[in-house]
């Protein structure tokens, strides 16, 4: 029996007998509100069920990038120059300058890169694997990609891999890949497997012209009518329209599912290989996880064949275990937040807030006091923005091709007049609350602040005073907490400790917004017309988010009530709108409806991410890649 025969003989469906004692323990702790965590909740869920374990310990993290060329590169269908593959291994290996090694130190995880057919002599690159096919594939859009032989090879290469590495005691792999016309061999293998047209899967890859995306779906399509690849054959349609490293990384799927070991896919790319190891063994998925959804337009289809929901939006664009690398992350979080669930009340975690009770008194306030900080608003700095968005365009990578984190670390920039912002940066969270706070929220708090490695406040609202009284309170509080933490989250509990999770989101989305989620009153009117339970709640957090932007902190938003007060904010206040992230649902779609700081500080942790790119990755002109020769990149990348 072969390899890939013994591997396959050996993968069983994930064992959910765990998982589902887990859940009822959830909704018992929950109040049978145990879908308040959201995606997090079936990301723990399908964890366990891979592990088979009900307190599984973090994962221990290996990130795989498996270099290849492509013989379709030769049809010009990407807007770099096919050396780009040598290129990069060489920055992973040598420069370590590529977002691969960035996000793998961010994530701190073990990073490995592997010759499945680079095609040139990569013999003096240290560290290198060693696991060459063929100096590349054949050219899809004239005849078969490989050998079935060659595709064989490959599988259990990608399964040789996975043995090795979970030998050492890694359990969680993250694969990534590099291969110069990458995304057009994703797009065939979607296509094939999903039974779309190349017009449906074909994306701009690595930020291609229009005239250039025209041909790349030609070359698919004539891939695909030229080869002609049994959906239901996987080393076929790996064998006509594949490519090595996709077959690799289909190998590390079965070779991870037949160990009970966990493989988080990144883009377009790894779930098209996922694909592949569907085809030859549909269980394997059961020890697969999705991170995000990418750009191309290949991942949508991909996923939805797989049935695996990602938690973030991020619009990347780029295969080198970035999403991954940040899901992971996440994963660690709810494991923490899991363990307090499951040992309360008997074992409750501690909770070192730093505790904070608005006065009785009620401070004047004047419109004067309002005035004084929208009129001394801090000027951005669009120097050090510009100086930012320049290193960022010419890192290498394709142009915006990590979305929403270039973004983020050029907005921080410009907030602390900085060209580079720092990792690590001081990061707090200000959770309002009422006079008390409900034990479980304050130590799930604890959990998931503790993972951000952010100082908590819980500032106590009072009632019976005016809303202008905790609009002080909120502006006293984040003055204080903005003058040494640039990365402020802001969050609301729900005041009423005895009240279900998200209650305050349903209360005020149902009064402040209509039915199409747009904001229904007038800045000037929405206080009023809000349900006068919450109006001082809502005096705090505009007064902390105006405060806060004042004194130059970046604002990460929690939950959906924090979300439709800053919404009115920004309407009230826009010079604010350059200091505020908002998180969910700009970039999680993870569905969480608990409060208290949580969506804030996976917010915090996507920040360090983008942290991360900006300062361990390295230019064109410091590793000596090829720069964009199509496409925006062609204008704006320097060599």
């Amino acid at each position: 029996m072969s390899l890939l025969e013994q591997t396959i003989a050996t993968i069983e469906p994930a064992n959910w007998e765990i998982p589902q004692a887990a859940a009822k323990r959830i909704n018992q702790v929950m109040e049978d509100d145990d879908l308040s965590l959201g995606g997090l909740r079936d990301l723990l869920l399908r964890y366990l069920s891979i592990t088979g374990k009900r307190h599984p310990q973090a994962p221990e993290k290996c990130t795989i990038i498996c270099c290849a060329d492509h013989g379709v590169a030769a049809e010009g269908v990407s807007a770099y120059p096919p050396e780009t593959t040598l290129q990069m291994t060489r920055n992973y290996l040598i420069s370590q300058g590529a977002a691969a090694n960035a996000f793998a130190k961010y994530c701190d995880s073990e990073l490995l890169v592997v010759d499945l057919g680079i095609a040139a002599d990569a013999s003096d690159i240290p560290g290198l694997i060693d696991c060459h096919i063929a100096d590349g594939t054949a050219n899809i859009a004239e005849g078969p990609a490989m050998t079935r032989k060659q595709a064989i090879l490959a599988l259990e290469t990608g399964i040789d891999l996975a043995n090795q590495v979970m030998d050492k005691g890694f359990d969680c792999i993250l694969p990534g890949e590099m291969g110069i016309a990458n995304t057009t061999v994703s797009a065939a293998i979607t296509a094939a497997c999903c039974g779309r047209r190349a017009v449906e899967t074909t994306g701009r890859g690595t930020n291609i012209s229009d005239e250039r995306l025209q041909k790349k779906i030609g070359i698919v399509q004539q891939s695909l009518d030229i080869n002609q690849p049994d959906s239901s054959d996987g080393i076929d349609v790996l064998t006509k329209v594949g490519g090595f490293e996709f077959g690799a990384i289909a190998g590390m799927i079965l070779g991870a599912a037949a160990r009970h070991g966990t493989v988080i896919l990144d883009g377009a790319n790894t779930s098209a290989a996922a694909l592949i190891a569907q085809a030859i063994a549909p269980d394997s998925i059961d020890y697969v996880m999705a991170s995000h959804l990418s750009a191309e337009k290949s991942h949508q289809f991909a996923l939805e064949k797989l049935d695996l929901l990602p938690l973030m939006d991020l619009d990347l664009k780029l295969g080198e275990a970035c999403g991954s690398s940040l899901l992971v992350t996440m994963l660690e979080a709810v494991l923490s937040a899991w363990d307090v669930i499951d040992k309360l009340p008997q074992e409750p975690v501690e909770t070192p807030f730093h505790q904070e009770f608005m006065r009785h008194t009620i401070p004047k306030i004047t419109d004067k006091t309002f005035d004084f900080y929208l009129h001394t608003m801090q000027d951005l700095d669009y120097e050090a923005l510009h100086n930012c968005q320049h290193r960022i365009n010419n890192l290498a990578k394709p142009l915006n091709s990590l979305g929403y984190l270039e973004q983020i670390a050029a907005e921080i920039a410009s907030i602390i007049g900085s060209d580079q912002p720092e990792c690590g940066m001081e990061r707090a969270l200000l959770v309002f609350t009422g006079r008390q706070t409900n034990s479980l929220q304050a130590q799930l708090t604890a959990a998931f602040a503790q993972h951000a490695g952010a100082d908590v406040t819980l500032a106590h609202l009072r009632d019976g005073l005016p809303p202008t009284a905790a609009f002080d309170f909120g502006r006293e509080q984040a003055e204080y907490l903005s003058l040494t933490y640039p990365l402020l989250g802001l969050a609301l509990t729900e005041l009423d400790e005895d009240a279900p999770f998200g209650t305050a989101a349903t209360e005020f989305a149902t009064t402040l917004l209509n039915p199409d989620g747009s904001l229904r009153y007038q800045a000037d009117e929405f206080l009023q017309k809000a349900p006068e339970a919450y109006q001082g709640a809502i005096g705090a957090i505009i007064g902390a988010i105006i405060a806060a932007a004042h004194n130059s902190s970046f604002i990460l938003l929690d939950d959906e009530a924090t979300e439709i007060i800053a919404r009115y904010t920004e309407l009230l206040c826009p010079e604010v709108r350059p200091y505020i992230l908002h998180v969910q649902p700009a970039l999680l779609q993870a569905g969480i409806t608990l409060p208290g700081g949580i969506i804030a500080t996976l917010g915090l942790n996507i920040t360090e991410a983008a942290l991360h790119m900006l300062n361990d990755m390295r230019t064109f002109a410091d590793t000596k890649v090829s720069v964009s020769q199509d496409g925006p990149g062609a204008n704006k990348q320097i060599p």
